[in-house]
């Protein structure tokens, strides 16, 4: 019986999204414009990586052809194989959104159908109806925030008057997504989470996607600091994602990063967390070398989005790139025979534009494994045909949407 992996890199899009410019993201290309400022030799912001991107194992899979297909022209500063060691392609996302829950629903086969809630650009963003429950029900002194915001500066600026106050760091962005800063030691980790619970059932009428733990330590500006226990409350997935049909099948799961949190813990088996990127990929290898025949892994790898996407640095996202390149070379050295992996991405984040939040993009497909052929896959209509495609190789039934490419 056959095995899959899906790995995720957070925000890896490959520009070319039709619908682009009703986001206004029209021109936004996260990798073509990785590629190109790493080809100018741009150093990142700790001077640790220059010159060309050396991604070999990503380029002999087709992530450039991928790339090149989806932009629709030639991609400079980057060499390129004639032919792909696999599958490779792009995919399209149907969803209306251009977030983590609606391509990672979309990837597993079940796109969203509904529109997402958002909080306003204003000072205060969040319903008053909404921050007066929080406070009650929360036994909180207030909130401080209550605007749109970057959470690395929002916690700079406000994270010593949430100690000597006690009150929460609410904030919001452009996503649907309700976020709360609180320091771990004086306010407290579990209250933390506990308060995160409330806020995700008061947004649940406003189909707010997710409710977002932002933990942090440190004794004061320049020296605060967001710890790995993150924790995401999101709304419940739409039925019949591959989630679902694993578990209908009693197939094993092993979920890596962000992923349980995600699917709102339905279905998503075993859950392992990390500590970026690479902690991650470590937990990665040794969870699929146990893995069961017929098993599925569903990983995210969030460094490219959360350290260098939303904080705008192209050259340091290159060296996550290369980082990854790297693990993922390994990993595909120690796949058995009947086993799939498919690396693609959720939405865009391009370093090099405007703001701080994702992009409207196509994701790339790549597909690779002991015999798995070298052919293109096209450009896919939507990320469902992933799902639905890893559904068929491990002998499920189909997700509610896709098509399998098999």
């Amino acid at each position: 019986m056959s095995r899959a992996a899906l790995l995720v890199m957070d925000s890896l899009g490959v520009g070319g999204a039709a619908d682009a410019e009703a986001f206004g993201d029209a021109g936004a290309d996260t990798f073509g414009h990785i590629v190109e400022a790493c080809a100018l030799g741009r150093g990142n912001r700790d001077g640790l990586r220059r010159g060309p991107l050396n991604i070999p194992f990503l380029i002999a899979h087709g992530l450039g052809l991928a790339a090149e297909a989806s932009r629709g022209h030639e991609l400079t500063g980057l060499s390129k194989p004639a032919h792909s060691q696999g599958l490779w392609g792009f995919a399209r996302e149907v969803s209306k959104g251009k977030d983590t829950p609606s391509g990672h629903w979309e990837i597993a086969g079940a796109p969203v159908d509904f529109a997402w809630g958002y909080f306003a650009n204003t000072q205060p963003s969040f319903p008053p109806e909404l921050t007066q429950a929080l406070i009650a029900q929360g036994g909180l002194p207030g909130i401080l925030g209550d605007c749109h915001a970057s959470g690395t500066e929002i916690i700079e600026e406000l994270g010593l008057e949430h100690m000597r106050t006690g009150k929460p760091i609410v904030y919001t962005s452009v996503d649907s997504v309700l976020q709360i800063a609180a320091h771990e030691e004086s306010f407290g980790l579990e209250r933390l989470y506990d308060l995160c619970r409330l806020a995700r059932r008061l947004c649940d009428p406003l189909k707010i996607g997710r409710v977002i733990a932002r933990p942090f330590v440190g004794d004061g500006p320049g020296a605060f600091k967001r710890t790995p226990r993150r924790k995401d409350f999101a709304m419940p997935p739409a039925m019949g994602n591959l989630f679902d049909l694993a578990a209908e099948a009693h197939r094993p799961v092993i979920s890596i990063g962000k992923i349980g949190d995600i699917f709102a813990h339905r279905n998503t088996g075993e859950e392992i967390k990390g500590a970026g990127d690479m902690d991650l990929f470590d937990k990665t290898i040794e969870a699929f070398a146990r893995l069961p025949d017929g098993g599925l892994l569903f990983a995210n790898y969030l460094d490219l989005d959360t350290e260098f996407g939303h904080r705008r640095d192209a050259p340091g996202a290159g060296a996550c790139l290369e980082a990854f390149d790297r693990r993922l070379a390994a990993f595909a050295a120690r796949l058995r025979p009947g086993d799939l992996v498919i690396v693609t991405g959720d939405h865009g984040n391009d370093p090099t534009w405007r703001g701080t939040d994702h992009t409207r993009e196509n994701v790339p497909v790549l597909a690779f494994g002991p015999g798995v052929t070298s052919a293109p896959l096209g450009a896919r209509p939507t990320f469902a045909d992933i799902g639905a495609s890893i559904a068929a190789h491990l002998g499920l039934g189909p997700t509610s949407a896709g098509r399998p490419w098999w």
